[in-house]
This record gives structure tokens, sequence and C-alpha cells, in this order.
């Protein structure tokens, strides 16, 4: 891994983590479903200008990318990101950042047990070790009031983020990255909206710290982060490139800490570095893996964290 495959991959996790502190801020402010489905709008029409100027059309996708862009498009935009903004209405961003992180962790376990992905000693060891402190740190914020509802939806977010994620390996190959984005983000906009309509009453504080958290998550975590990943994939693989997943709990801990204020114990502290030790310890164990086989088994694209 080069210099530059480092910088893209530290720069992912920071953008990606801090997506859940700009989510909160949103939802402050702001009906989640209708923000996020007009979020997604927005991003998707910015994405598509700018494939469009690329030279990238939508006529050359195929079935696969179709596939994936139907799929991320519901299960990745409207589920994953549609329930983390619901839930962070009661929870706090580093909790949602926490339970998200657990999302490669059912990846590698899935892939175990379904697809029979062979997983070291070590790799089982990190499985365990990463459930564990995520269990920890929910358990602990239970017994001092976090919301159970909320922590409901962001465990179904995360398994609604890995089926996706299994279910469109290596469809986002074949060019036509922000294409491909653009149209994933319409996808989740058209499935947002009805369900916003029926059971949101619509309303908005239009506050400074409002219209900045959306301009940013439009920006920074939904384009320019979607488009780090898919660069950096493109320059170590999408293996490789998931090892940077064990940041994310750390990043996201310490984003919303700082902008918002939350609450860094000791009990939070022992626990991500128990996640970021066992995400590293099963993304390092399955490039090991990856890279003996002559066809590898990876992530079709990045992690879902709510733009």
């Amino acid at each position: 891994m080069d210099f530059k495959a480092l910088l893209m991959g530290l720069a992912f996790a920071l953008m990606w983590s801090s997506a859940f502190t700009s989510a909160r801020m949103i939802v402050a402010d702001a009906p989640p479903l209708a923000a996020l489905s007009a979020r997604f709008l927005v991003s998707g029409l910015l994405g598509i200008g700018i494939a469009m100027a690329l030279g990238q059309s939508w006529r050359r996708l195929d079935r696969r990318q179709w596939w994936a862009i139907v799929v991320f498009g519901v299960c990745q935009n409207a589920l994953y990101l549609g329930l983390n903004f619901v839930a962070m209405q009661t929870i706090e961003a580093s909790l949602a950042a926490i339970i998200a992180s657990s999302m490669p962790l059912l990846v590698a376990l899935a892939n175990w047990l379904i697809f029979r992905e062979r997983l070291p000693l070590l790799g089982v060891a990190g499985l365990i070790a990463g459930f564990v402190g995520v269990a920890f740190i929910m358990g602990e914020r239970l017994g001092t009031g976090a919301d159970a509802w909320g922590i409901v939806l962001c465990i179904i977010a995360a398994v609604a983020l890995a089926f996706a994620t299994l279910a469109v390996r290596g469809a986002s190959s074949g060019g036509n990255i922000l294409m491909i984005v653009g149209l994933q983000m319409l996808v989740g906009s058209a499935v947002l909206l009805p369900v916003s309509l029926m059971t949101e009453t619509l309303w908005i504080n239009p506050t400074p710290r409002l219209f900045m958290a959306f301009a940013y998550t439009t920006l920074v975590p939904g384009l320019a982060a979607t488009w780090v990943w898919f660069m950096l994939v493109g320059r170590i693989g999408a293996t490789r490139s998931a090892t940077f997943h064990f940041l994310n709990p750390f990043f996201g801990v310490l984003v919303a800490a700082a902008l918002l204020g939350e609450t860094l114990n000791l009990t939070d502290l022992i626990g991500v570095l128990i996640i970021m030790a066992g995400i590293l310890a099963v993304q390092m164990c399955r490039v090991t893996t990856v890279a003996a086989p002559a066809v590898p088994a990876a992530p079709a694209t990045r992690s879902g964290r709510p733009d």
C-alpha cells in the first residue's frame, strides 16, 4: 500500500465517520426522512451532472450495475441511512457510529458461515471481539438511558447494508462510477419521499447549523467520500480498502465528542478499542485469505454512512 492510498483511506474513514455528527445536526432541525430524501435528490443530480461532464453515461451500464443501483439505492440509501436518520432523533451520533461499524463484521460473518470463505483463527477471534465490543457499549448506554428502539433501528440498518454488500459483490466494476452513485441516490430519494409524506409532518427550523450540516453531508460524506472510496478500491482493491473500516468507530466517537459535546467515557474508549482490534483482525485475515485464491470475494462498494 503506497502513501497516496494511505491518505485516501484515512480521508475516507474520517469523512464517513463525520456523517453521523452532521446527520444528528440535521434531524434536530428537520424531519429525518424528508431531509434525507432532499439530500439524495441534490447529491444525485450533482453526481449525475459531474458524471456526464466526465463523459459517463447511464446507457453504458450493464445489467449487474443496474442491479447494484437498485439494491444499494433501496438497502443502503433508503433503509440503512433512513433508519439511522430516524434513530438519531433519540440516540447519540457516537452510538449510531459504533453500531454501524459492525457492518464489516456482519459481512465477514456471512461470508464465513454462508459463502464458506475461509477465516483463520485470528479472524474468528476478531469477529468475537468486535461483536463483544459493540454489545459492551450498547449495554452500557442502555443502562444509562439510551433509547432501545433507536438502537434496534441502527442494528436493522447495519444488517440491511450488509445484505446489500453481499448481494451485489463485484457489480460495481466496469466504470461509470459517479453515474452509478448518482443514480443510487436518486433511487433512495424516490423511495424515501412517499414514506416521508405518509409518516412525517413537514417542518423546518431554518438555523445556520442546519444549512451547513445539510451542505456538508451532501458534498463531503455523500459525494466526496464515495468518490474517494471507489478510487481507493481501484488502487488497492476492495478487501484491502475495507481494512480502513477499523478507524470508523474511533473517528465517529471523536468527531461527535468534538462537535456535539457528546460524553466520551472510559467504557466507550475500551469498547471502541476492542471493536477496532476486532475489525482490523478480520480485515487483515481477509486480505491474506483473498490474496491466495484466484478469484477474490470482496464487497462491491463502500460501507454505508449516514450521508
